[in-house]
């Protein structure tokens, strides 16, 4: 199997996705430009966090028109897998991969601090070693985190189980202090209809080391480098 690391101008996640991947899953890893366009050698592409273009218009949108974002829509078409984390998740809501969008923090500030979040369904490629009620500690570096969508997508997230993480306290309980961007219904992380394409706000590639006050979000890579091996 074969990752890719997506590059943007602003990246700042890249390095620590890659380092995840390289030493942690133990598989082949390239960084790809964002003007590169060939993606067919790839198993799975992350979008790393970071601040794309540097945020000068909304999160994401101007890497949302990126070159090798046609190629990733293209490759998540063909069901491939694809991982955006906290602006990785911004940019697949601005490109259409993943419904609703990310704005502005509750508070209006800037938030860097280890949360928990509640595992909501282990049915997605990317959570099937872990276990529904799961509560992972996981940090988040972000000032526009504050996951929105309409009433009719919210539903059909339900509906659809596509709802992945939700921001809870230590114990697992959903409460809105443990929310903190004031996303609605305290949605962390959500996955497409066809399930192969994921975005969350916390930054699981900076929570897989027990030096860096938590190695939960091991359990993220490593159902996906699972799900990639069952099916190779």
């Amino acid at each position: 199997m074969k990752f890719g690391v997506i590059v943007f101008p602003g990246s700042n996640c890249d390095h620590d996705a890659y380092h995840v991947i390289s030493k942690h899953v133990g598989q082949p890893v390239d960084f790809i430009w964002h003007r590169d366009t060939d993606l067919h050698s790839y198993d799975a592409v992350i979008i790393p966090g970071g601040f794309s273009y540097g945020d000068y218009l909304r999160a994401g949108a101007l890497a949302s028109l990126s070159p090798v974002m046609a190629s990733v829509k293209e490759f998540a078409a063909r069901g491939r897998f694809v991982l955006g984390i906290c602006n990785g998740f911004q940019i697949l809501c601005e490109a259409g991969l993943l419904p609703g969008a990310l704005i502005r923090n509750r508070d209006l500030h800037f938030v860097c601090e280890h949360t928990y979040v509640r595992v909501e369904t282990s049915a997605t490629p990317f959570t099937g070693e872990l276990k529904n009620g799961d509560v992972l500690r996981l940090p988040v570096a972000h000032a526009e985190g504050n996951y929105v969508c309409d009433d009719a997508t919210l539903d059909q997230l339900r509906r659809e189980d596509r709802i992945v993480f939700r921001y809870c306290d230590e114990r697992g309980e959903v409460t809105e202090a443990a929310n903190p961007n004031g996303a609605r219904d305290s949605i962390a992380g959500i996955c497409s209809r066809e399930r192969n394409v994921i975005g969350l706000m916390p930054h699981p590639e900076r929570a897989c080391e027990d030096l860096l006050g938590s190695s939960d979000g091991r359990g993220i890579f490593g159902s996906l480098a699972t799900t990639l091996a069952a099916l190779a």
